[in-house]
C-alpha cells in the first residue's frame, strides 16, 4: 500500500455528532471504567478548540448540548469501546440522568489553556476511587491513565507521540502538488475502493437530516435544489448532500459522518460536493474518476490542516476541506496542475480568515459559503482566472499558498481563539 493511500485509511473514521462532544463523553467513559461506586464528581479539562468546539454542539440521542452534558453522559452511559460513536447507545433515561448530574453540580468542564493542540484530562471521582485519563494529540489517543494517584497505564513512546518532534516534517508535506497528483491518477482505484464508504455514510446522514423535524437549513436547500435530492444542477445538489449532512450532524442526529483530521464535517465538506457533481454528470465522469477526486480532496485537506492545526480559531471545514473539495472538483473536469494551483489562489484569497466558533449549527452556513466558493474557484480557475501569487498571502508554489493558509491560524489567529471562547462564555 503506497504511504498516501495509507495517510487517507488511517485518517477516515466515522464519528457520532461533532467530533468533540464525543470525544468528551469518551475520555470520562474511560476514566469511570476504572473506578467502583456511584460517581459523585466528573471533572474535565480542555484546550480552547476541544472547549470551543462542543460549547454549543448538539449531542447525538439527547435533547441536551454542549460540554457539561457531553461528560455527564460519558458518566453514566457512554461506551468508551465505541470511541468517537461513544454515545452511540444513549437513552431518554441516561439524558434524564446526565441532566441531574449536571443539575447537582457534579460536572465540572474548564477551559485549560488557548491552544490548538487537543488536550482532554478527565477525572472521575466516587467514594473509593479517583481515576483521570490524559488525551493528546487527537480525539482518541489516551496517553497515560492515573488511578488513586497511581499510573495504571502509560503508552509506549511510538503510540503516546501521535504528536511529532518540533523538527519532523509531517508525511503529507514531503509531497508536492505535482506529485499528489501524479497518486490520484496512477493509484490503482482498488487501493482507495475503501474512499466509498465515505459517500454512503454521509448519505445516511443526509437522510437523517431530510426526515428530521429539527432541521431547518436542510429544507431550505432541498427547496432551492426543487424539492429532489439529485437534481439537474450540481451545485444545488451540492450544496444540499454537503450542508444537510452537516446541519444533521451539528445537531446530533443519529447517525455518524465519516470524519477526516478528526472532523466530521471535513469529512462531509471534502466528498459530498464531489459525490454531488458525480451524480449529476454521470454520463461524463465515471466512478474511477470520483474516488481519485475524493483522495486528492483528503489530501489537499490533509496538507493544509498539518499546518493550521486540529483545532483552532480558523474554519478548517470551510477553509483547509472548501480547498480539498475545490480542487477536487477542478480534477474532475480534467484540470491540469497548474489549474489547481489556480483554485488553490482563489480559495486562499476567499475564504482564509473564516472563523470557527465552535460546532454549532453555524457551521452550516459556513458549509454553504464553501461550497460557494469551491465552485466558483474552480469555474474561474477552469477558465485561466485567478488571483496571481504576488497579491495577499498567495505563495510562488502552490505548497507555499496551502502553508502561509495553514499558518493565519496557528500561530496567526491565537488572541483570535481567546476572544471567541470568551464571547462564547459571556453568552
Amino acid at each position: 500500500m503506497r504511504e498516501l493511500t495509507r495517510l487517507i485509511k488511517e485518517d477516515m473514521k466515522p464519528a457520532l455528532g461533532v467530533t468533540e462532544p464525543g470525544a468528551i463523553a469518551y475520555a470520562v467513559a474511560s476514566a469511570k471504567s476504572h473506578v467502583d461506586g456511584e460517581v459523585k464528581k466528573v471533572h474535565v479539562a480542555l484546550n480552547s478548540g476541544m472547549y470551543k468546539n462542543a460549547f454549543t454542539c448538539g449531542i447525538p440521542n439527547s435533547s441536551r448540548f454542549g460540554n457539561l452534558y457531553a461528560a455527564a453522559l460519558g458518566a453514566v452511559a457512554a461506551d468508551a469501546a465505541k470511541g468517537l460513536e461513544s454515545l452511540a447507545d444513549i437513552t431518554p433515561e441516561d439524558d434524564k440522568k446526565a441532566s441531574k448530574m449536571v443539575d447537582d453540580h457534579k460536572v465540572e468542564v474548564v477551559l485549560d489553556h488557548i491552544g490548538s493542540e487537543i488536550t482532554i484530562d478527565a477525572t472521575v471521582e466516587t467514594e473509593t476511587d479517583s481515576c483521570t485519563v490524559h488525551i493528546r494529540h487527537s480525539h482518541t489517543n489516551i496517553v497515560s491513565i492515573e488511578k488513586n494517584n497511581e499510573i495504571i497505564y502509560q503508552a509506549d513512546a511510538d503510540h503516546a507521540s501521535e504528536v511529532r518532534a518540533e523538527d519532523e516534517v509531517p508525511a503529507i508535506h514531503r509531497y508536492t502538488l505535482k506529485e499528489l497528483l501524479q497518486y490520484v491518477r496512477e493509484v490503482p482505484v482498488s487501493e482507495i475502493d475503501f474512499i466509498r464508504e465515505a459517500f454512503s455514510m454521509n448519505m445516511d446522514l443526509l437522510e437523517e437530516g431530510i426526515q428530521s423535524d429539527r432541521t431547518t437549513i436542510t429544507r431550505q436547500l432541498l427547496k432551492e435544489n426543487g424539492h429532489k435530492i439529485i437534481s439537474e444542477d450540481a451545485k444545488s445538489t451540492a450544496q444540499l448532500l454537503c450542508n444537510g449532512a452537516i446541519e444533521a450532524r451539528v445537531l446530533g442526529l443519529s447517525r455518524p459522518a465519516m470524519s477526516i483530521t478528526g472532523s466530521g464535517a471535513h469529512g462531509i465538506i471534502a466528498t459530498m460536493p464531489l459525490f454531488a457533481y458525480y451524480q449529476v454528470n454521470y454520463e461524463v465522469v465515471d466512478d474511477d474518476i470520483l474516488l481519485r477526486a475524493a483522495a486528492l480532496s483528503h489530501l489537499i485537506t490533509m496538507y493544509i490542516k498539518e499546518y493550521s492545526g486540529k483545532l483552532s480559531a480558523f474554519c478548517g471545514c470551510g477553509i483547509a476541506a472548501g480547498t480539498g473539495m475545490a480542487c477536487a472538483l477542478a480534477f474532475m473536469r480534467n484540470a491540469d496542475e497548474e489549474a489547481i494551483t489556480r483554485v488553490i489562489q482563489n480559495m486562499a484569497s476567499g475564504l482564509t480568515g473564516m472563523i470557527c466558533d465552535g460546532g454549532n449549527h453555524g457551521c452550516t452556513m459556513k458549509g454553504i459559503v464553501a461550497v460557494d466558493a469551491a465552485f466558483r474557484a474552480a469555474d474561474m480557475a477552469m477558465d485561466g482566472v485567478c488571483i496571481e501569487d504576488i497579491h495577499g498571502i498567495n505563495g510562488r508554489t502552490p505548497e507555499d499558498t496551502m502553508r502561509n493558509m495553514g499558518l493565519i491560524a496557528s500561530p496567526g489567529m491565537v488572541q483570535t481563539e481567546k476572544t471567541i471562547v470568551e464571547i462564547m462564555e459571556q453568552k
